[in-house]
């Protein structure tokens, strides 16, 4: 079902009278008076009319007054900015969510700045840490190993048909956190919540899952409110079997053009699950391809600003996991590309340091399969002070989900060899980024083009004002997963990773660059969001693997037309 079709029967839905009937209950029609106020999709509190008071039995359970819903969204605001404590307003974000829904996500989308990082990094990490704690009712699937063998019967449970995307973790490498099991469900409803705010996918049409087959997590483990299983984590062929009936069972269910992402898996399931589903399934990777997809933009708008292409550049990486190894391999396939170099070639100018130190030849039986095509000839290396010294990178990247690894030494050797240093701290939350946009700014004296994966205030230095450039994924999922589904594709190909960034590239302007800018600010996401949806859509159209047809003259155009909008509908 396409967006706007989709629109189109929920509209009609929210026309129906009071005599109609629904058995499914998604129309005002089967809902009146008590039961209408506890429905959050169709809840609008205060902001019922006189006439809607009274053909839906609303007359006498609500105030007298009468207010819009833009009142409603300044008095939340007002109330959300009492709390001091950061996770108070999360929890009342979510209270919100799960009683106007409408409300919640006019919300944030009139507010992205300031509410994006209590929805997702960093407020969310700390959210899923104590998520057994602030756990009120359930939001989305949770899948277990006690469900095996009926994991289609679990799925036909959610009430929703028409599901689009889905995103599924099992919770083993939340964020930088590590192992909070079943505690990871906040990651898939956060991400949600941000593919309808930002890529206006419906909500309806979203479906958070978390698989749970355990934790190594003993504080979870020995925790009487984790409201997981409290067993260690399977492993091995349960593991596979577990994962192998659930794709099957969302193929089933759902079709062929349900996007499943996948989020916070650990390396050694991530590389794996991607590469087996990828030819069978519509999947994507938000921590390989997402993550990618957005720092390679980042890198294309800062080229601008240091001058030269991606080919001229040398690239070290701190972290080599499933961050680090995708981004890396996505901008070799980009020079590739544009260079009309060889893709070995290009790897060649990428350099990568794990915990062992500098990938190197001597390494490569060691290593895992997803790290040998960057280890390449060089003395082995121990630290990143060293690499920097000997490699002499022109952009410094940080996966590493350790913070304060970029020293004060580190960064003075990148300013000390180049004239703008490009840095670039990526790991979340905030207390795991690699070095503060502070850091950077004062240790390379104003001279780095700076981004991070957690916010960071503009930075004072010798009486000049430096905007740090926020790397979040944010820019890249909900636009990338609103092409996929308006074209109705069927498989993701790198292609479409490639042209999300750099459609998101295309749209840092000058005025953006003037202020240190090197990712266009968040207030214009959900127009960010239509042109990369709009490219995305158009190269599937491009390689075959849409089937949406025909495909609209116009995507730019047809992606806003196809975009969920929170404002109240008129009852009848």
């Amino acid at each position: 079902m396409a967006l706007d079709n989709a629109a189109k029967h929920e509209e009609d839905d929210l026309a129906l009278g009071t005599s109609a009937s629904r058995p499914d209950g998604s129309g005002v029609g089967s809902l009146s008076g008590h039961q209408l106020l506890r429905d959050p999709r169709h809840n609008k509190g205060l902001a019922f009319t006189e006439a809607e008071r009274d053909a839906h039995y609303l007359r006498g359970l609500l105030p007298p007054a009468i207010v819009s819903q833009e009142h409603q969204e300044k008095k939340v605001m007002h109330n959300l900015r009492q709390y001091t404590v950061p996770l108070q307003r999360y929890i009342a974000m979510m209270d919100l969510q799960e009683r106007n829904e409408r409300l919640f996500y006019k919300l944030l989308i009139d507010n992205v700045e300031e509410l994006l990082p209590v929805v997702y990094t960093p407020v969310v990490g700390e959210a899923c840490q104590k998520y057994g704690s602030i756990y009120r009712r359930p939001q989305g699937l949770y899948i277990s190993l006690k469900d095996k063998g009926k994991v289609l019967e679990v799925l036909k449970n959610w009430p929703e048909r028409s599901i689009q995307v889905i995103v599924v973790t099992d919770g083993e490498r939340i964020l930088g956190l590590g192992d909070l099991g079943c505690q990871g469900m906040g990651i898939p409803v956060g991400k949600l919540s941000l593919y309808t705010a930002l890529g206006g996918v419906r909500p309806s049409a979203c479906l958070p899952i978390t698989i749970d087959v355990g934790t190594n997590n003993q504080t979870l483990l020995d925790d009487e409110y984790y409201i997981g299983l409290k067993q260690r984590r399977a492993t091995g062929e349960e593991y596979h079997e577990l994962l192998q009936e659930f794709m099957n069972a969302v193929k089933q269910n759902y079709g062929e053009k349900v996007l499943v992402q996948f989020e916070d898996f650990a390396n050694h399931n991530a590389f794996d699950l991607l590469s087996k589903y990828s030819k069978s399934h519509l999947v994507f990777n938000d921590d390989i391809q997402g993550t990618a997809s957005v720092v390679l933009a980042g890198l294309l708008s800062a080229l601008k600003v240091i001058g030269g292409g991606l080919v001229d550049q040398t690239y070290l990486f701190l972290g080599a996991g499933e961050a680090g190894t995708g981004i890396a391999e996505l901008i070799a396939l980009e020079m590739s590309k544009h260079a009309d170099l060889p893709l070995d070639d290009c790897r060649k100018k990428i350099w990568l340091v794990d915990s062992k130190g500098l990938l190197v030849e001597s390494r490569k039986e060691s290593l895992q399969h997803f790290k040998k095509p960057f280890a390449h000839e060089h003395e082995p290396l121990t630290t990143l002070l060293e690499a920097v010294q000997s490699i002499k990178p022109t952009v410094l990247i940080g996966t590493s989900g350790v913070g304060k690894t970029f020293t004060q030494e580190v960064v003075e050797a990148m300013a000390s060899f180049n004239e703008k240093p490009v840095i670039f701290s990526l790991s979340n939350p905030t207390s795991h980024s690699e070095c503060t946009a502070e850091e950077a700014y004062t240790w390379t004296k104003g001279t780095a083009v700076f981004a991070s994966g957690s916010p960071f205030d503009p930075v004072e230095y010798e009486g000049k004002t430096y905007s740090p450039g926020q790397s979040n994924n944010a820019y890249v999922f909900p636009g990338f997963g609103l092409g996929v589904v308006i074209s109705g594709a069927i498989r993701v190909h790198d292609d479409m990773l490639l042209a999300a960034s750099e459609a998101l590239a295309e749209q840092v302007s000058q005025e953006h660059y003037d202020k240190g800018l090197i990712f266009p600010p968040f207030t214009n996401i959900r127009k960010i969001s239509a042109n990369i949806a709009a490219k995305v859509a158009a190269k599937a159209y491009d390689l075959g693997l849409a089937s949406r047809l025909p495909r609209p003259d116009d995507l730019v155009q047809y992606a806003e037309s196809c975009m969920y909008t929170p404002l109240y509908r008129s009852y009848r």
